[in-house]
């Protein structure tokens, strides 16, 4: 089953947050995820150890670089998703995830120090690409952009991506407080209380937006691998 990875090596990026709604929209509509959290600072088992997550989600927090093929190989035969928080270094266990990958996502800011973070993932993808002798999926994500306002650094960010001929998600994830507060009370996102955290509902479309444009790329991925 796909294995869908989250790399950047800037901190802040939103990589974890993204990783996370990824997996709360896709158990939402009941899909089984095996969520592999290998960032250091394991904040999506901070997340599982506060209960109301569903029983369709398994973590796997005791990762290395010398387990990690194993555990993704392991998983991706029995779970609908893969879904691996990576941690933010460029180092041989990043490498191996994005060698597994059937996508890789790149959240980013709109700014020159996440992009030149997104920069590094993609030198290291072109080289696992080399290397496993097959084009690995991969797509820029935006993060923590304004609902009402794209700003210029934003619009720089996105028009050099697209220059270099680097795929953009066309859905950007916006910055909610929603976001936030599923770190505080643990569960789904649509579980959240929406007498207690503002725009709930925005925030699930917009993760929910993203989630379905995670399924199209994985979709179109397979059919090109199919006709190739």
């Amino acid at each position: 089953m796909p294995v869908i990875t989250f790399a950047n090596p800037k901190g802040g990026a939103g990589k974890t947050t993204a990783a996370l709604l990824l997996a709360s929209s896709l158990a939402t509509r009941g899909a089984r995820i095996a969520i592999i959290d290998a960032d250091p600072e394991r904040w999506i088992t901070q997340w599982s150890k506060l209960g109301a997550g569903p029983g369709t989600i398994e973590l796997f927090s005791d990762v290395t670089e010398d387990s990690i093929v194993d555990l993704i190989d392991e998983t991706s035969r029995r779970v609908q998703f893969v879904i691996v928080d990576l941690e933010g270094t460029a180092s041989l266990m990043v490498a191996n995830a994005l060698g597994m990958s059937d996508l890789v996502v790149i959240p980013t800011q709109g700014g020159s120090m996440d992009a030149k973070g997104a920069a590094k993932t993609i030198r290291l993808l072109r080289n696992q690409e080399r290397m496993a002798r097959r084009p690995i999926p991969h797509a820029v994500l935006m993060t923590r952009t304004s609902a009402a306002v794209t700003s210029r650094a934003l619009r720089n960010v996105v028009e050099q991506l697209e220059a270099a001929d680097i795929p953009v998600f066309g859905t950007p994830i916006v910055e909610r407080a929603a976001y936030r507060d599923i770190f505080d009370y643990g569960g789904l996102l649509a579980d959240l209380p929406a007498d207690r955290v503002s725009n709930l509902g925005r925030a699930v479309e917009n993760a929910n937006t993203f989630a379905g444009e995670v399924l199209t790329r994985l979709k179109q991925a397979k059919t090109a691998e199919e006709v190739a």
